[in-house]
């Protein structure tokens, strides 16, 4: 059941979504490890001029990430937006993807991200302008609409069929839900049988029966995992083997504890020392939470004030911490 997107083959339909401040170039090598058959960087300002910046450097694509190599554009003017892609593909990028389903203020205050899905038209000004400035696949991930009496998620589907596009992620909430409630499947169900490209369905794909679940009920052509792989990117194995798309052995203790370790080092190697000393915190912190360490080890990590000092409490705890347990999906 392989997912293509223009002419790449992904043989494991499960991809990670992108996430801002998180789906940095460590945090992709990690859910790839794990069985992720794909890993979108961070969206980037579709603003050349800001690229010089070091959050955007970060950002951009990467030629240690192998191909697809996927980046994710946010912006709202179509001439700015296919100059972005224009310039991502020179870096490398392998798929673009249009920011349609952000629902931040920041980011929707500047008619970007969801409130795209509100003006039709300069939507399909921006896949035609995008699409005519690059030779790599154009993909668009929405939400199903502004708010639950506006939702016009088949419509923009249609539109980015007819523009050309590769394929389109649907996350079954509205801008307003933001990420509450529960995910609108029927309306993804519902795109799948409109279009020919392939659809993938995101949105509460918490575990294996939660997967098996979704694309029984919306027949998408994968699956788009988000914030269940925070502190925990081994869902993607556990969700691989369970539906049929890989034989890896199941996480141990030992392999989760090892890449554990192996992520923090990739950060702080990655930012350097003063910037990946801080992102740290933030991925170490959901790894402790998740594998069952008390608040107080969190709290001692969030403390400590230099590369080497976190380096040996992490590998401090994958080592020797009782407390520590495995929670599979």
């Amino acid at each position: 059941m392989a997912l293509n997107i223009g002419p790449y083959s992904i043989s494991v339909p499960l991809l990670m979504a992108p996430m801002a401040g998180i789906t940095d170039l460590p945090f992709r090598k990690v859910v790839r490890y794990w069985g992720a058959g794909m890993a979108t960087a961070e969206m980037v300002n579709a603003d050349i001029g800001l690229w010089s910046s070091v959050k955007s450097r970060t950002r951009l694509p990467d030629t240690a990430d192998p191909l697809p190599r996927p980046i994710q554009i946010a912006g709202s003017e179509p001439e700015q937006m296919a100059q972005a892609a224009r310039e991502a593909e020179k870096m490398g990028a392998g798929i673009i993807d249009i920011n349609m389903g952000c629902p931040a203020k920041k980011v929707c205050r500047k008619a970007s991200g969801s409130a795209l899905m509100e003006d039709e038209l300069k939507v399909a000004r921006i896949f035609a302008a995008v699409k005519a400035h690059v030779s790599v696949p154009v993909t668009v991930k929405i939400r199903t609409g502004a708010d639950l009496d506006n939702r016009n998620a088949l419509n923009i589907a249609r539109i980015a069929e007819d523009a050309g596009l590769a394929a389109l992620t649907v996350h079954g909430r509205t801008r307003a839900c933001r990420f509450k409630g529960e995910a609108e499947y029927e309306t993804i169900a519902k795109v799948v049988d409109s279009l020919s490209i392939p659809v993938i369905a995101n949105g509460d794909i918490t575990s294996s029966a939660k997967a098996k679940q979704v694309f029984e009920m919306t027949g998408a052509a994968g699956l788009m995992l988000g914030r269940a792989a925070l502190g925990r990117p081994w869902i993607f194995r556990e969700i691989s083997r369970s539906l049929g798309f890989s034989a890896a052995p199941l996480p141990c203790e030992f392999e989760i504890r090892q890449s554990i370790y192996r992520h923090l080092l990739d950060i702080h190697q990655f930012h350097g020392y003063q910037r990946g000393l801080l992102l740290a915190r933030k991925q170490m912190g959901w790894y402790l939470d998740e594998i069952g360490f008390s608040p107080s080890w969190k709290a001692e990590f969030n403390r400590l004030s230099t590369v080497q000092e976190q380096q040996n409490l992490i590998e401090r705890a994958m080592k020797n911490h009782p407390e520590a347990k495995v929670v599979s999906a």
